[in-house]
Formats: C-alpha cells, structure tokens, sequence
C-alpha cells in the first residue's frame, strides 16, 4: 500500500513500503502487471521553491527484469550437462529464453576439473568447461564460481592428482564402490598448489564485466566449509583465514562470499572423515569467525534455504545482523526430486511448497539473488511456482529508480543549476555498493542529450549513495553540478546510475518506466542552453 499524504517540498506523494504476506504474493504480482500506469515520467509542473526548474514523477516499473550485478535468478551449470542445456532451458522458459530470467550461470566444480595437471587450466583445455562459458556470455549473462577440493560423496577425485603426488597428506573415503582422497587443507603442500591456482584463476577471471560473484572458501564438504578433517584440528582457525585472506586478497574487483554455516570449518573431534556434523547446536567460534569474513569483506552465502532444520534460527539471525550491511546470496536446499522434503517441520506436501518456503526465506533474509538450481528443480520453478517467479522479480533483490525529479528547463553559460533527485528502492534487498570489491562505483548521474540522443555533458553526484536507498525510504539529493562547454540548443535530460569505473557510463538498470536512450540513460525532460 502506498501513503499519499503530500511531500511538504514537492507537493507530490510520499511512497513507503510495500509489505505482503507470503500468500498474497501471486495476487499482487498480477496486480503489478496489469495496473501499470499510462505515462511513465508524468507531466511537469513549476517547483515552487527553485525558480525556472520543473517537478517531475517517475513511474516504478514492477514487472520488468534487471539485469544488475548481484541480483536476480542464478542459474546452475556444470560440465556434466547434456548437449541440449540451453535449448531445454529454452523450452522451458518459452516464449522468453532463460536469460531472460537468469542473469548468472553458477559453476560449482572440482578443482580438479579447473585444473587438471600442474599449469595446467580448464578453461584453455576443457571444451566442455570453454563451451559453457561462451554460451553464457554469448546469452549476457555473467558467470559465478564454487570450487571444490573435497572428493567426499564424489566418484571421482576433486583435488588434482598432481598435488597428492607432489607429497600433499589427506585421506581416502569411499562413495559407492570408488575410493576418492581428499587432502588436509592444513598441509603445506596443498596449501602451496592450491594458491598458485587460485593465482591463475584470478588473472583469468577477477574482472566484474565476467564474473557476477566468486563462491569462495570451497573447503569442506560440498565446498559448503563444513566437517573439514585437518592434520590437527587445532588448525580451524588459522586455515579459515587463510583460506579467506587469500580469496580476498586474489579477487579485490569481484564479490566473495562465504556460507554463514553454523559448523564452519569444523571437524568434531573423534569423527570418522565420512561423518557430516551439520545439524544440532553450532560450534564454538563459528559466530566469530564468520563475524570476521563479512568485516574484511565478504558477502554472506547459504545453500539451505527453505530447510527448516538446516536453515535455522541461528541462520537467520546472523543473516538478520548483516542486514543491508552485505548481500545475501540464496541457494535452495531441498531436491523435490530425490529428497525427503515431506519430512521438513514446516510440513511440505508438494514442490510447490518447498518452491513457497524458500521463497518465504529468502524474503526474510532480503537476499539479493535466488536459485533455480538445475534439472528438475528448475522445472519445477517454471511449473508449480511461475507467481513467485513474478514475485520475486517484483520485489526482490533492488530496484532503484528516482521518483521524483526537479530540473533546470535553461542553463545559462557560467550559471550553476540545482538538480534535486529523490531515490527509492522497490525491492527487499540492497544495492551493495558498499562492498570493498565495488569500491562505491554506482552514483547516480545527469547528462545532456542532444537531438540524436548523443550524450553531450554529463555531471555526476559522488555525494549520492545507493548503497543507502531501502524499501520504504526515500532519498533526496541537491546537488548544484559544473556543466560547462555545451553549445547553445536544446537538450534532453537523462539520468541514469553510472558506473565511475567505465568512464561514468549507465551501470544499473533502472526500475522506471520510461523511454530509454541507446547508451541507457532514462530521458526525463527537455532543457535549453544559451
């Protein structure tokens, strides 16, 4: 529901927060569609309080997909997938391709898969691995990865053999009838081969116009930092700062996350290697660690969502404390196709609703990015939940747009114009422009667009932040540019969120309706110079 007691400087309407139960959610995500208003940036009038600027409305768009970093629908890929990938995602996704629900392709793989010999890399020599990855550029979408060390519960091994053979130390477990080994991420020798790694795959891939996010850690179980065996389990610590210290240090342009796991990096003392501990009460430290990981940077990852049990209280309060402070990235939890999802607490008789309960999480934990996962489970989004697919596209991750503008109409050469601009967020989660990987890169910007829509001057607000704008508030900016050196005729006005480190391009996609220029900037009135 939306306030409209008057703004006491604009005159127009104040917005708060759209608050819905998980019920109502495919009934208001109809509702968006289909009560879009008819003009997109309203009709101007005079501001009363800055002479020659004019007021301006800007008309949230609900329905529309961004294509924003860290946001939206995570698709997974691996190089096991069948040679029809795309094209039965397609089909199922029709009349819109997959990529026009997923933004990311998530490869979590062996680091043996990466890199299968010493200096040598799968992503120069794995067709399989090189075809995924162009398909998915190919289709503007960017990429994600895990990597996995640990062989336990897989059939063949996950650290490459090279490294058992330079004298690494680890053990052996058996998945069915194949015997895998696994090695002590507290050896030396693992430790050395796993960096030099970890150096070529940042050269290769810490570049943000590639990859959305890095899954980092990738120890333990499932890559998931959980029921590690050690040399000496008195090593937990010092291997998780490592281990962080080194995904951050290598990936300083692309965001590392890591899972809030309850049991991170920790092996009970006395268990058996094929023993998982993920249930029951957390272990000592977890809390401080994990405290520690999303201080130095790193973005918070879970991989149980909508598992009663695994995806706890204890989860959701640390997702809770980070709130609006780092991103939250969701993995689903459940297989409907394998797993006993009837036996969770909450009662689930359907995938529908497991679909409803990672949904009902991942609005609570105001996660940035959701997850199709793979195969059926993904079939089972496009089946039993297509509403919440809209849902979520309506009101999660962020959706920023500015609601309310007042602009200039004539610039006179030498004067100094007085922009204010009025920002909200439609969606749950935030923008994380905080995070040292982005280094506060998004501001949002005006330019002058002449008759062909070539942008002629451009002013930035590096004042302004996105990383602040929350659903429910509005922000509002004045801001008195240096716009200088434009002949004399009439312009368009365009604003846009720009990228600072592409030379103050359109970075973000807006939620607004509106007409758009070719370079992406939202055209929101008409100014003469001279």
């Amino acid at each position: 529901m939306h306030d409209h007691s008057a703004d006491t400087r604009t005159g127009l309407p104040r917005r708060t927060a759209l608050r819905i139960g998980a019920g109502a959610v495919a009934g208001l995500a109809l509702a968006a569609t289909t009560a879009r208003p008819a003009t997109a940036v309203g009709p101007s009038r005079p501001d009363p309080q800055i002479h020659g600027n004019r007021l301006r409305r800007v008309t949230a768009d609900t329905t529309r997909v961004l294509k924003n970093p860290l946001s939206g629908w995570v698709l997974y890929g691996s190089t096991g997938v069948a040679d029809d990938y795309w094209q039965s995602l397609d089909d199922l996704a029709a009349p819109v391709r997959i990529q026009g629900y997923a933004n990311t392709l998530y490869l979590r793989i062996a680091w043996s898969v990466l890199n299968p010999a010493e200096d040598v890399y799968g992503w120069n020599t794995d067709d399989k691995l090189k075809s995924l990855i162009d398909t998915a550029r190919q289709r503007g979408m960017k990429l994600a990865f895990r990597v996995v060390t640990d062989s336990r519960d897989k059939a063949t091994d996950f650290t490459p053999s090279y490294v058992r053979g330079a004298g690494a130390q680890g053990y052996q477990t058996q998945t069915g009838s194949h015997t895998v080994w696994t090695a002590y991420p507290d050896d030396p020798i693992f430790r050395a081969k796993y960096e030099k790694f970890l150096i070529a795959f940042a050269a290769e891939f810490n570049d943000p116009e590639v990859v959305d996010f890095m899954d980092g850690y990738g120890l333990g179980k499932w890559g998931e930092g959980h029921s590690l065996i050690y040399l000496d389990d008195a090593n937990r610590e010092e291997v998780f700062r490592w281990n962080i210290g080194l995904w951050l240090r290598l990936f300083d342009k692309v965001p590392v996350a890591v899972n809030y796991h309850r049991f991170i990096g920790w092996h009970k003392p006395g268990d058996p290697p094929s023993a998982t501990t993920g249930w029951g009460s957390p272990a000592p430290g977890s809390l401080e660690l994990l405290t520690w990981a999303f201080e130095q940077g790193c973005s918070l990852r879970h991989d149980a969502f909508g598992m009663t049990t695994y995806y706890g209280q204890w989860e959701r309060d640390l997702a809770a404390a980070w709130k609006f402070r780092r991103p939250v990235i969701m993995e689903g939890g459940w297989i409907t196709g394998s797993h006993s999802y009837t036996d969770d607490p909450r009662g689930y008789q359907t995938p529908r609703d497991v679909r409803q309960g990672e949904y009902d999480d991942s609005a609570e934990g105001h996660v940035n990015t959701m997850d199709f996962r793979v195969g059926n489970e993904t079939l089972s989004w496009f089946n039993d939940a297509p509403d919440l697919i809209d849902a979520f596209t309506a009101n999660g991750s962020y959706r920023l747009y500015p609601d309310t503008l007042s602009l200039p109409t004539v610039l006179h050469p030498g004067a100094a114009p007085t922009i204010v601009h009025r920002w909200s967020n439609d969606g749950w989660g935030y923008c994380p422009n905080n995070l040292p990987q982005w280094g506060y890169r998004y501001k949002p910007a005006f330019a002058l667009l002449d008759e062909d829509l070539t942008v002629v001057a451009t002013a930035v607000d590096r004042d302004a932040e996105p990383s602040v704008w929350l659903r429910g508030t509005s922000t509002e900016y004045r801001f008195t540019p240096k716009i200088d050196n434009v002949p004399g005729g009439r312009y368009q006005w365009g604003v846009a969120v720009v990228d600072t480190g592409r030379s103050d391009t359109p970075g973000l996609e807006l939620a607004a309706e509106g007409r758009v220029s070719p370079s992406g900037w939202l055209l929101v009135g008409d100014c003469t110079v001279g």
